[in-house]
């Protein structure tokens, strides 16, 4: 598919897309220009960095994720996207980003998490919405193949690669909590349903697990669609192929739901991938049976040269991305 669909002011097909993380807001910015029906559903289980300081400090839900999803889908980038993007360097301050500390300040002034989510796209002219998939202070715990539980998300990688025990499943601890108002009706309503990309275990499952996300998913009418990640995750999806990141999301709907899988067959230069595998991170190339493989679940493979390299790092070209989406969404 390489025709590219451009939205109207006001118009565009109602696409949801799910996720968090850096991989989240970088496809926000091309789905915007598709769509003005967009809806964002945010993981808000992040336990690390100036995110993990102020839930702590302020019994605030995280706002990083939230805060890179706002700022993706402003209608203008320009001074204000610099000083939201903003990071002190030194000082009591050190390492805190200030549009986290924004959103802090708006859920004083407004009394709740999501009204002061809301507020603040509401300044930035956001393309959409961006919903916080529940309002309820959650903690990501994984149970690993050796039957030790682990705590936290930020907590998660660093037990796996010390371990060297793999991820067996993940939870939410409450178990199934309330999702946010408006988000399961988002995603019944939605002519194309976006799952990642991100972390599968960090930012994409943890959404799934809120209760009646999965089982809204699954029933809804709209494109369910699987963007495969670019790179594996050290510490989650070590050796993990386009084929189990999708068997795993199904497994956490509960059902075979998932329709497409967007994965990048395009290869990368060398150099680009080193500083990546120093990491342990590698590349996720579909496989010569995949596409059989997947089409014996029910979902069609969408291969294409879906990333790019920019400022030093792998990501998707969410032009590309958004306009095949856009395709589906208009079936």
């Amino acid at each position: 598919m390489t025709q590219t669909y451009y939205r109207t002011k006001g118009q565009g097909p109602r696409i949801v897309v799910i996720g968090g993380g850096t991989g989240l807001s970088v496809i926000l910015r091309g789905m915007k220009k598709i769509t003005d029906n967009l809806t964002a559903v945010v993981t808000v289980s992040d336990d690390g960095g100036g995110s993990g300081v102020l839930r702590e400090d302020l019994g605030i839900l995280p706002p990083g994720d939230i805060r890179s999803c706002i700022l993706a889908m402003a209608d203008e980038e320009g001074p204000m996207q610099d000083i939201l993007q903003y990071r002190f360097s030194e000082g009591m301050l050190a390492g805190q980003n200030f549009g986290n500390l924004f959103i802090a300040a708006m859920t004083g002034v407004c009394g709740s998490f999501e009204e002061a989510v809301k507020k603040t796209g509401t300044i930035l002219r956001i393309r959409g919405s961006v919903l916080p998939v529940t309002g309820a202070d959650i903690r990501l715990c994984a149970e690993l193949e050796d039957g030790s539980i682990i705590r936290g998300e930020s907590s998660i990688p660093k037990a796996v690669q010390t371990s060297r025990k793999p991820i067996k499943r993940v939870y939410l601890d409450p178990a199934e909590p309330e999702a946010t108002e408006g988000v399961i009706e988002a995603i019944c309503e939605a002519e194309a349903i976006v799952i990642g990309p991100g972390s599968l275990y960090s930012s994409i499952v943890p959404n799934l697990l809120v209760k009646g996300i999965a089982e809204a998913v699954a029933s809804a009418a709209g494109k369910k669609i699987l963007i495969c990640n670019v790179m594996t995750q050290p510490g989650e999806t070590d050796g993990y192929d386009v084929v189990r990141h999708a068997l795993t999301v199904n497994e956490y709907l509960g059902t075979n739901a998932l329709d497409y899988v967007i994965a990048n067959n395009s290869s990368m230069d060398p150099e680009q991938l080193a500083s990546y595998a120093k990491d342990g991170a590698y590349p996720v190339l579909p496989g010569p049976e995949d596409r059989q493989i997947l089409q014996d679940h029910g979902i069609t493979l969408v291969s294409g040269g879906f990333a790019e390299f920019r400022k030093g790092y792998i990501r998707h070209d969410a032009d590309r991305v958004a306009s095949v989406v856009g395709g589906f969404a208009c079936l």
